[in-house]
């Protein structure tokens, strides 16, 4: 079957229907899942494009919620030409932009339409926009709300760039009151500038010494501030990539007091730890830190009692001379890791060998990411009327990551190397076939996924 072209139906020895995995065909019509029919009562006509797969599972695609793809302003460190052929090689069908690192950031309305001009007709998968919260644009968030942003983020500390301060306790107030009553959602950075040690030296080349400069009080204390945010205003709050497990208990006290919140944790926190990171290896740095092994451990096990809602990527590359690898300064080097691509095979990896099943990886990669969006009408889930998106992967096949075969603009990660198992063959976008076996679709099929404020409303 050529790429680009309309898949009709989808036939495999291995569909995940529901919490079942079984053999069926996945009827395409319009775009959309028409419906999921056994193989023996589907009946085939000459015009249909069946695309046979063997026992290759078929999956909804994966929607990655936390991504930074940098473009307008910093397109030599990533854009959406090259974010999204990445993100389709590793099955992700959606993702939703990070307000940072592009310049302008997504702040203001009139940012937010240069964003969406700067992204037509390069995105070979589709993609969703968060604004974001910095002093003073207030008055923008609604706005912006009506021009289909999915929501907002905040840093709680320094972002990294300039041009997207983080905002102080009045900033928060203003801007709660501002999302009270429009069902949006308010992302937090939750990291706080609270700890005194911060004059202690160490060799800024030892992993050791960054890891000690972000302890786990500076994620705990800034939660703190969200969950009491969150049970003042009912906002729907929600804590990215956290990466330390110490403040599990608070998140889960403010939920049984009512508060609208959720959390995420990235593909690096549960894939890489502290002790193995050796001397040097500035890829490895991220904001907040990969942590030590214990609390990687915990993660896991709070991902599994589903006080974890979901995981995704937060891919956040960089060229390669802003990670400072000639001096190995973890100190200086810019903080953010790259892995779209990988995420599911990252994820299965691990998770496999702690007794996950194929339909938690479509609970934690799809249908919770899809549904803090107010994308889960249409994304996430195998069903009749959902968007006809697929990940076509082989769970039990093994890969090595390698630079040729790394999709993202820069090829910098610190999974070089990496044998995963858990390999993409195809993915299906809307019913067109848009990557097989290392090859795209020579046009960007991918949409801009506007949400529109009545179904905001309706997770109130």
């Amino acid at each position: 079957m050529e790429l680009g072209s309309t898949v009709s139906a989808v036939r495999s020895t291995r569909v995940l229907d529901g919490d079942k995995v079984r053999p069926a065909v996945v009827v395409i019509k319009d775009g959309k899942i028409h419906e999921i029919v056994s193989s023996c009562s589907f009946s085939e006509n000459v015009a249909c494009q069946v695309l046979d797969v063997g026992d290759s599972v078929v999956m909804p695609g994966i929607v990655d919620c936390h991504v930074h793809v940098n473009e307008p302003g910093r397109t030599s460190w990533e854009g959406f030409w090259t974010a999204t052929r990445a993100a389709a090689a590793g099955g992700v069908t959606t993702i939703v932009d990070m307000p940072l690192n592009s310049i302008p950031p997504t702040t203001t309305l009139g940012n937010f339409h240069e964003k969406l001009r700067e992204a037509t007709g390069k995105c070979f998968v589709d993609v969703a926009f968060w604004g974001g919260v910095v002093p003073g644009n207030q008055l923008h968030l609604r706005p912006m709300i009506q021009a289909g942003v999915a929501g907002f983020k905040c840093f709680l500390i320094h972002s990294g760039v300039d041009e997207f301060p983080h905002v102080n306790d009045s900033d928060l107030h203003t801007a709660m009151k501002q999302l009270q009553g429009t069902g949006s959602v308010l992302l937090f950075h939750a990291e706080r500038d609270v700890w005194e040690g911060k004059g202690e030296t160490g060799d800024p080349c030892q992993y050791s010494t960054f890891l000690r400069s972000r302890p786990d009080v500076m994620e705990t204390e800034a939660i703190r501030v969200v969950t009491e945010l969150c049970l003042q205003y009912r906002v729907r709050c929600h804590i990215v990539h956290l990466s330390s497990a110490k403040p599990l208990k608070l998140i889960e006290e403010a939920r049984q007091a009512g508060a609208p919140l959720t959390v995420e944790t990235t593909h690096h926190y549960l894939s890489l730890c502290a002790e193995d990171i050796p001397a040097g290896a500035t890829q490895f740095k991220c904001c907040p830190p990969i942590r030590g092994s214990v609390n990687r451990e915990q993660l896991w096990s709070a991902l599994k009692a589903g006080q974890i809602d979901m995981v995704v990527s937060d891919h956040s590359p960089c060229t390669t001379d802003l990670k400072k690898l000639d001096s190995g300064d973890f100190t200086q080097a810019w903080g953010g890791i790259s892995s779209l691509q990988f995420g599911l095979s990252l994820f299965w990896s691990s998770a496999s060998k702690r007794g996950f099943q194929l339909p938690d990886v479509v609970r934690l990669l799809s249908q919770k990411t899809a549904q803090l969006c107010c994308l889960d009408s249409r994304k996430g889930c195998l069903a009749p009327s959902y968007d006809a998106d697929l990940v076509v992967w082989d769970p039990e096949r093994e890969f090595e990551i390698q630079e040729e075969n790394i999709h993202h603009k820069n090829k910098l990660t610190p999974y070089l190397g990496l044998k995963l198992q858990g390999a993409v063959r195809a993915t299906i976008l809307r019913g067109r076939l848009v990557y097989e076996d290392g090859s795209f679709c020579a046009e960007p099929l991918g949409k801009h996924l506007l949400i529109p404020q009545k179904t905001n409303q309706a997770q109130l």
